[in-house]
């Protein structure tokens, strides 16, 4: 019996996440962003998210180099401008995270995870297309609520609230998260390279 070719493996496209913290309105603890996908898309339709997406040329071009882990800062700028309309600090960018999909899947990508402390409070603007909803919730409540069935999150976006409901206070989480060691999935992705990529000693 001749065995047939199995379909190739789909290669994933770099991208890149932020996951924005502020002070909660009520004065104690903090809140993060989190946006509703249009569930018509293909990749994660419907679920809540944080604000990102895939890292384009004009991103490498801005880094000035051609290695991915600048690009990921950039493209997350651009991401989260596009997405809500905030404009947040490169340079308070936290490299916190790096998920490939599994292969198997209609879309994948490797993602660059970055927890961004927001001091300043602006508007969120959604574009009501690809975003259709956003919440400020603290990651507990977060959690609690996906745990109930009130919407669904997916295992990054879980696991990174989980890391991070610990702290209670954004400067907490600020300090906390500079020696916190980079969370990579799989564990032997192929798809990181923190040296090679000009990322942070601290990467697992």
């Amino acid at each position: 019996m001749q065995r047939q070719n199995s379909a190739p493996v789909k290669e994933p496209v770099p991208a890149a996440t932020a996951v924005l913290a502020r002070r909660a309105d009520s004065g104690g603890g903090i809140e993060v962003l989190l946006l509703k996908r249009n569930a018509r898309l293909v990749f994660h339709g419907g679920h809540w998210v944080f604000p990102g997406g895939r890292i384009d040329a004009e991103d490498f071009e801005k880094a000035g180099a051609g290695r991915e882990y600048p690009a990921a800062r950039k493209a997350v700028l651009r991401e989260t401008h596009e997405e809500t309309g905030l404009e947040i600090d490169e340079d308070r960018l936290i490299h916190v995270g790096h998920w490939t999909t599994p292969p198997g899947l209609p879309r994948r990508f490797a993602t660059w995870f970055f927890v961004c402390p927001v001091y300043r409070q602006a508007a969120v603007k959604i574009d009501h297309d690809e975003i259709s909803d956003f919440r400020w919730l603290s990651p507990r409540r977060a959690l609690q609520d996906a745990r109930e069935g009130k919407f669904v999150l997916p295992r990054p976006t879980r696991v990174t609230l989980s890391d991070i409901s610990v702290y209670d206070d954004l400067d907490e989480l600020e300090r906390g998260l500079r020696n916190f060691r980079i969370r990579v999935f799989p564990p032997d992705s192929d798809h990181y390279r923190p040296m090679e990529m000009g990322c942070p000693a601290n990467a697992g």
